[in-house]
């Protein structure tokens, strides 16, 4: 007997499911004469299968195309879900790769009036214990001193990765990383200077290793901790 594709199973399971809505929208919702507490229960068993419905049409891609409906929407023919609607849930494979939005950069040079206006993306995860923050956004205007001056914001991609009290932060034109380590006083003042600027005898304290080429063009580093 040969093996039931993941398409024909999907295409049974939908079918399965709409039947089972079905029944209980005919027998149980739309009839007259049901008892409010049955009818009640049958709603809430309803929804658990618009839940299914909900993540079961996570798996489907549409293979057949779209349909239009009576007012106008393109509807797909396994899944019955409508065409460029967005998901609320992500369906991710327990193993392997896993693919989560797209790769987007600001995308105008328009100064929006406020962050939220120009914000494209606000997203994070926790990953197996590490922290992944990714900030996407247009330029936009910003307010300081107690709203008494503003300024432009540039417009920046900022990806965070936070892991056991280290924070590297990825834009455009910076990398920087942060040792949060423990009984770091924040009343002491923070400095910041090119390896070049530094005493021989002050580089010793920094556990940098720098990696380059032959024309000692920079390459990487790595910080030992």
């Amino acid at each position: 007997m040969p093996k039931e594709t993941d398409n024909a199973r999907l295409k049974k399971e939908f079918k399965r499911l709409f039947k089972s809505m079905d029944f209980v929208c005919d027998n149980y919702l739309n009839k007259e004469g049901v008892p409010d507490k049955e009818r009640e229960m049958f709603a809430d068993i309803y929804q658990q299968l618009g839940q299914a419905w909900e993540f079961l049409g996570l798996q489907c891609d549409h293979w057949e195309g779209y349909k239009r409906t009576r007012d106008k929407k393109e509807v797909c023919k396994i899944c019955g879900k409508v065409k460029g609607v967005e998901e609320h849930y992500l369906l991710l494979p327990a193993k392997g790769t896993k693919v989560i939005g797209r790769h987007i950069k600001p995308n105008s040079k328009k100064t929006f009036p406020t962050k939220a206006d120009a914000e494209l993306v606000k997203d994070s995860i926790r990953f197996h214990g590490a922290h992944l923050d990714v900030d996407v956004h247009n330029s936009y205007k910003a307010k300081f001193l107690k709203d008494k001056h503003e300024i432009n914001m540039a417009a920046e991609r900022i990806v965070t990765l936070k892991e056991d009290g280290i924070e590297c932060a990825i834009s455009e034109h910076t990398i920087d990383i942060d040792m949060k380590k423990p009984g770091r006083s924040r009343a002491k003042q923070t400095y910041g200077g090119f390896a070049h600027e530094l005493r021989k005898k002050d580089l010793k304290h920094f556990p940098v290793i720098f990696s380059f080429d032959d024309d000692y063009r920079f390459l990487g580093l790595t910080i030992l901790r």
